[in-house]
């Protein structure tokens, strides 16, 4: 089982920045790789983007441009940097590991509790 500790949601004007922290603090010799979910109400979840062991990184279409997704191997931490952001980012979002190769957009095997992020407009 893998643990994963979310920080770093809030409130935030429409134009302002967030960080999302995204611990994992016990053994993760498994993951491969590590994604950003959110769920908006009454929507569907939805990934935000996601990172391989590697570095290479994905970004959904309404964020590409705008977030970053990092990680730091060492103190096993992945991070969301969300830039200029909008009243439609608004949601809960979740960190999701998964043993899949590559940057998965699906099929995540472990998630945290979520952070809620909501952007004022």
């Amino acid at each position: 089982q893998v643990q994963l500790v979310e920080s770093g949601g809030g409130l935030v004007q429409a134009g302002g920045s967030l960080r999302l922290s995204c611990a994992a603090p016990g053994s993760i010799f498994s993951i491969n790789a590590m994604g950003w979910f959110r769920q908006a109400p009454g929507k569907e979840r939805e990934i935000v983007a996601a990172v391989s062991w590697s570095g290479s990184a994905y970004y959904a279409g309404p964020v590409k441009g705008r977030f970053t997704i990092s990680k730091d191997n060492v103190r096993n931490t992945v991070y969301l940097q969300m830039n200029s952001l909008k009243p439609e980012d608004t949601a809960v979002y979740y960190c999701a590991a998964s043993r899949d190769l590559g940057t998965p957009i699906t099929g995540y095997d472990f998630w945290g509790q979520g952070t809620q992020v909501t952007v004022s407009s």
